[in-house]
């Protein structure tokens, strides 16, 4: 059974780089046809899809969020790290790190989530 574990600081001020990293076991990120997402969810708003990495490297992105987002992997420690620049408080959000078959609509497996503040 797949385990998703987000990390990185719960604190970030503008105009700052957010980066968080998914820690995966269980799995390899390598692995055909499945692909590795970022959602986050910010106060009172629903699940929004910010980026993936699929089993081959590829990525995919937001549009509303292409610019500031870069998503890449480590195979050698299987994990994969998001990163999201030029921060603000709208960033403020619980990110969560996901496992589906299909980019950016297939979030099969789950993280538990981690709370980012953007705050000075």
């Amino acid at each position: 059974q797949v385990e998703l574990q987000e990390s990185g600081p719960g604190l970030v001020k503008p105009s700052q780089t957010l980066s968080l990293t998914c820690s995966v076991s269980g799995g390899s990120i390598t692995t055909n046809y499945y692909y590795w997402s970022w959602i986050r969810q910010s106060p009172g708003k629903g699940l929004e899809w910010m980026g993936t990495i699929g089993y081959s490297g590829s990525t995919y992105y937001s549009p509303s969020l292409k610019s500031r987002t870069s998503i890449f992997r480590d195979t050698s420690k299987n994990q994969f790290t998001l990163e999201l620049n030029s921060v603000t408080p709208e960033d403020t959000a619980v990110y969560y790190c996901a496992r589906g078959r299909d980019p950016s609509v297939d979030f099969g497996s789950w993280g538990q989530g981690t709370q980012v503040t953007v705050s000075s």
